[in-house]
């Protein structure tokens, strides 16, 4: 429930300016169209999740509003200028995979270093409570876990209290109770007015997290909406059961989609779950286990990129 009122008070993020924009952009490396004519615009207050199959540009995507890139074809802006511009880069955060720190620094010696890179920095004890660093301070970044290693790059992504924040597979290595915690923090980054942008193969993260989702495949947005919305636009739902029918009996009933069956346990695919289960319960009186499942966004995500 607090996940659902946070996201509701965010939903007039679009009245204000986007902070970020890509315009109708392609991105080619040699013969391979990495963007094909890619918009996107990313509002204040909002967190966007970026999703798409390995190789569907998302990367190029952040690297071209990074200003690490520079388009083929199209525009890309943050804060109304080229993200190239120094003054510009001092107001980004980012939290990249492929970041790479030097392994023999302590946590806060990274910090502290971090920090002197930007003129107004966030208090170096803000960043360790937002982070979830606390205790760990004077450990070597080699010491460190793979959870512990992506808290620290959580934070040295925020050491110049950034307005925008890119988070690329943000919670990767950590546990269930670290990528929680990391979720408040990043909500709470959004109830600040900062803009995020993740990707994250984590499609539940992307469910719990974001106002939007922006689903790309082969460089083009897909889908765009919240997840409701990206969900919804796939009406079939799933019926499991237990039931003594077989699953040539069930195809025969009107608007199923596609039967699964493991014994007398039966997953249902169907376009009209009401009709379907009236028909089941008329046809077998000792159906039981009976339940009915709304699409996922693993469902819409498949559906969206396997074509």
């Amino acid at each position: 429930m607090v996940a659902t009122l946070e996201k509701t008070e965010n939903l007039d993020a679009h009245a204000a300016a986007p902070v970020a924009v890509l315009d109708n952009v392609t991105k080619k490396y040699g013969a391979i169209t990495a963007l094909d004519g890619l918009s996107l615009a990313l509002h204040p207050g909002e967190i966007v999740a970026l999703l798409g199959p390995n190789g569907a540009g998302k990367s190029t995507a952040v690297r071209l509003l990074l200003g690490l890139s520079a388009p083929t074809a199209g525009t890309a802006r943050i804060f109304g200028g080229n993200p190239r511009r120094p003054e510009t880069r001092t107001r980004i955060g980012a939290m990249l995979q492929v970041a790479s720190v030097p392994k023999t620094l302590k946590v806060k010696e990274h910090i502290d270093l971090f920090r002197s890179y930007f003129p107004h920095p966030m208090p170096f004890a803000e960043i360790v409570r937002i982070a979830q660093l606390e205790g760990i301070e004077d450990r070597l970044f080699e010491k460190l876990s793979g959870g512990q290693r992506q808290r620290l790059l959580f934070g040295l992504a925020l050491c110049g209290d950034p307005e925008i924040v890119f988070l690329d597979e943000p919670t990767v290595g950590m546990d269930i109770e670290a990528r929680r915690g990391l979720w408040t923090q990043i909500r709470s980054l959004a109830a600040q007015g900062k803009t995020v942008l993740l990707t994250t193969h984590y499609l539940e993260e992307a469910d719990a997290l974001a106002h939007r989702i922006v689903v790309i495949s082969k460089g083009k947005v897909v889908s765009e909406g919240s997840p409701r919305e990206v969900k919804g636009r796939f009406a079939s739902r799933k019926i499991k059961c237990s039931t003594t029918l077989s699953a040539a009996q069930v195809w025969e009933i009107s608007g199923v989609i596609d039967v699964e069956q493991t014994g007398q346990r039966m997953c249902i695919t169907a376009g009209n779950a009401e009709a379907v289960v009236r028909r089941l319960l008329a046809w077998d009186a000792d159906l039981s286990e009976l339940e009915v499942v709304s699409p996922g966004l693993e469902d819409a995500f498949l559906a969206l990129t396997q074509n």
